[in-house]
């Protein structure tokens, strides 16, 4: 099996409500997302997807939403109200019914992109150079 990953990054805001830790405080991480495709050794292409088409897709799925936008749980009522306040002021907001933790952010990406990649089979979210969550088929 040979397996191909394209890397691209957003910078976005968030909260972590009912979190007991800092990141229940308004703050922002350069999101980094690899997104993985394979093929199986005996198909006869020689290249398992063209990496400016895997950009493309995961740049107009991913990044063209999320980039400098405050990403919020539509369950929280704290956080919704923030999402007002922001949205009022001409601000970008991304609402979803899951808090934004990277692991829930891997699902949702994966999701997003199955229908949109053959062969998908990995999406990973980095927060910082060295903390990531993987979701996986």
């Amino acid at each position: 099996m040979t397996t191909v990953t394209k890397s691209v990054k957003f910078d976005a805001a968030h909260i972590l409500t009912n979190h007991q830790g800092l990141c229940k405080n308004l703050h922002g991480h350069t999101y980094r997302v690899d997104v993985s495709v394979t093929q199986p050794d005996d198909d006869p292409r020689d290249m398992v997807i063209d990496f400016k088409d895997l950009k493309s897709v995961a740049t107009s799925v991913i990044c063209d939403r999320f980039d400098h936008a405050f990403i919020y749980s539509t369950a929280s009522e704290g956080e919704r109200e923030i999402a007002s306040v922001v949205e009022k002021h001409g601000m970008r907001t991304v609402a979803l019914p899951f808090r934004s933790t990277a692991e829930n952010l891997a699902r949702y990406f994966f999701g997003e992109l199955k229908p949109r990649i053959p062969g998908l089979v990995s999406v990973k979210v980095w927060e910082t150079a060295d903390s990531c969550a993987e979701f996986c088929e």
